[in-house]
């Protein structure tokens, strides 16, 4: 599995996987929200940390069709399903994967952004920690649509429209400890919750991947 890790973080990088790309809707996101909304430091104050966490989401959106598309093309999948490794751990190493080239990159990416929307000083931390939390969850569900969709042709539409309502509670809840963190609020309870959406993730969706992705083999 490592093997198969390695292989497919140079196929990322060597592919353009959403890497730059994801890095740059992310920074034009943060760049032109404050243009559009006008020179209201406040304003932008209270809505930096969702702001940061919808761009961080429809980041990962931009590379959800890679994770299983070229191999799929090129005939790696037929041949990891036949391979010694079970279907749940390639799913799950395609999701750590895209996590390695975009959920973590924007993770890192998003406290400096935060000054371009006057993020607060305490919210710069919790920022943080909560897309290093969430994302991961991002990867995986965005891991299994694209398990779904494997296959079909121009399926990146369909992937993103069922993709978008899973992720809305990692999204509301990753948003509010951000925004609590920011104003100095307890987080514990969405923070929990957070948590609690990125290890049920982890720990069901890779089976549910493997179980679409034999489906759609067959």
């Amino acid at each position: 599995m490592i093997v198969l890790l390695i292989r497919d973080l140079r196929l990322a990088v060597r592919s353009g996987g959403g890497f730059g790309l994801g890095l740059a809707f992310f920074l034009l996101v943060a760049v032109l929200v404050p243009l559009a909304v006008g020179p209201q430091a406040d304003l932008h104050a209270r809505i930096a940390a969702g702001i940061l966490w919808l761009g961080a989401l429809l980041s990962c959106l931009l590379s959800l069709d890679r994770i299983f598309a070229l191999d799929h093309e090129d005939g790696s999948l037929d041949l990891l399903a036949t391979s010694p490794i079970p279907l749940e751990g390639v799913a799950a190493v395609k999701a750590l994967t895209h996590w390695l080239v975009t959920g973590l990159p924007l993770t890192v990416l998003a406290p400096a952004l935060g000054v371009l929307l006057n993020l607060p000083p305490d919210g710069y931390l919790w920022l943080f920690l909560s897309l290093l939390a969430g994302t991961p969850a991002l990867s995986v569900i965005g891991t299994f649509g694209a398990a779904l969709t494997v296959g079909l042709k121009r399926g990146g539409l369909l992937l993103s429209l069922l993709v978008l309502p899973l992720y809305i509670p990692t999204l509301v809840f990753g948003a509010e400890v951000a925004r609590r963190g920011a104003e100095d609020l307890a987080i514990g309870v969405p923070l929990a919750l957070l948590l609690a959406v990125t290890m049920g993730s982890i720990a069901l969706l890779p089976f549910a991947s493997a179980l679409v992705l034999r489906i759609n083999l067959r």
